[in-house]
């Protein structure tokens, strides 16, 4: 059998395979994250059904990035949904009001392994037919320090565009032309919740941003010292 081990900001959980036994995380969860207002008592449920682990979400309004540790499997997890944890390593990123959370998940003797990729030697970065500019790179980056700079917990704060825009030396407007134009191009390429809309606000915009990039490595620590490089224009 599978064992399933979850960790949170370095405390570790081992779900019962049982039946009829369920793991529940939320702000009253087996797993209780902090007392924020804006996460659900119960948001995620883990359950061990036919020799399977499965991830749902039991919430009514947050939806959560699930991702392979290679970054080549994607998936984003709305209300009402489940799907199986097959991975060796899972990261489940999801934000709640101003603060975004990465949950990991090790599964021993899972059925697939990630994905891995090498970097390209270019300074461009290429995710399925999309490349990505410099500076595209930066503002995905300064969006994502908070999160790549935790050092260890499993939470933080996502910046304002403002003050994104500052942390790169830009022109606010500048920033938002350049996030425009990220989030256009990974919405092409199938990644949900990054599409303007009715009741689409631009903090959620961002958030889903800073979910997927760190759910699927896009961008990880190394990427940091782009703050203080020269852009491409």
């Amino acid at each position: 059998m599978s064992e399933l081990a979850i960790e949170f900001c370095g405390e570790w959980f081992r779900p019962s395979a049982d039946d009829g036994d369920v793991f529940e995380i939320g702000r009253d969860g087996d797993l209780s994250i902090e007392d924020n207002p804006y996460l659900h008592r119960r948001f995620l449920r883990v359950s061990f059904e036919s020799g399977i682990w499965w991830l749902a979400n039991v919430g009514s309004l947050i939806s959560a990035t699930v991702c392979d540790a290679g970054g080549g499997v994607q998936s984003w997890l709305s209300p009402g949904n489940r799907l199986p944890i097959v991975f060796p390593t899972t990261s489940i990123v999801f934000t709640a009001g101003p603060t975004t959370y990465e949950i990991l998940a090790q599964l021993h003797g899972a059925p697939y392994q990630e994905i891995r990729s090498e970097d390209p030697d270019s300074g461009a970065t290429t995710i399925g037919m999309i490349t990505f500019t410099t500076s595209q790179k930066q503002l995905i980056v300064a969006l994502a320090e908070p999160m790549l700079r935790r050092d260890g917990t499993g939470l933080s704060e996502i910046p304002s565009s403002a003050a994104a825009a500052a942390r790169l030396g830009w022109a606010t407007t500048r920033f938002n032309r350049k996030l425009d134009n990220v989030c256009d191009k990974l919405d092409r390429i199938g990644v949900k919740g990054l599409r303007g809309g009715p009741g689409a606000l631009a903090t959620n915009r961002r958030a889903r941003l800073v979910e997927y990039a760190v759910a699927s490595r896009l961008v990880t620590s190394a990427d940091l010292p782009l703050l203080d490089a020269a852009d491409d224009g």
